[in-house]
């Protein structure tokens, strides 16, 4: 390449002679666009700011917050669900979906349908005493809801129950751990 007075390229501080690496990747521009360390700080500043402000958001949103009482849903009538069916619920927002398995005569179980793994629907199986995961082969003990065997590592949600004059209702969800 011809050297002209146009390709020519020039160390930052004023220097004609170059070292070898710069006159291989001549990539200098007439006006280099750099960031003065004055406009740096003052977006550091205007940044940390926000995420200041942002975080007494938040705590102030949380002290005004009401405390929520647990919500009791009705689920069923225990007739309504014969021994080893099971019966789809939301609870307590209308997209958390949660399965009720009848075990026995006198015992219900309810879970949060979404697989701690990566949220697939869990299909009860209580021939085999499990809930089945079949994005991934999750199996879950249908008494406890503990992972038993599959990638889940984490506890099935529970659903508390109470059942009052032949009417479950659904008053809570007690969050498992290992």
């Amino acid at each position: 390449m011809k050297e002209t007075k146009e390709n020519k390229t020039v160390a930052p501080n004023g220097e004609a002679e170059q070292p070898a690496w710069r006159r291989d990747f001549p990539i200098d521009w007439e006006q280099d666009n750099y960031v003065a360390r004055r406009d740096f700080t003052k977006f550091l500043t205007l940044t940390s700011f926000a995420f200041v402000a942002g975080q007494f958001w938040i705590g102030i949103k949380s002290l005004f917050q009401k405390q929520k009482l647990p919500l009791i849903k009705q689920v069923t009538k225990v007739n309504e669900i014969k021994v080893g069916e099971s019966k789809v619920f939301s609870y307590p927002l209308p997209e958390d979906k949660c399965v009720l398995v009848r075990l026995d005569e006198q015992n219900f179980v309810a879970y949060n349908q979404a697989c701690t793994h990566l949220s697939c629907p869990v299909i009860p199986d209580p021939k085999a005493d499990c809930l089945r995961c079949p994005c991934h082969q999750g199996l879950f003990d249908l008494k406890t809801g503990r992972p038993m065997a599959g990638p889940p590592r984490r506890p099935l949600p529970r659903i508390q129950l109470e059942i009052r004059e032949g009417q479950i209702y659904a008053i809570g969800v007690e969050e498992q751990v290992i």
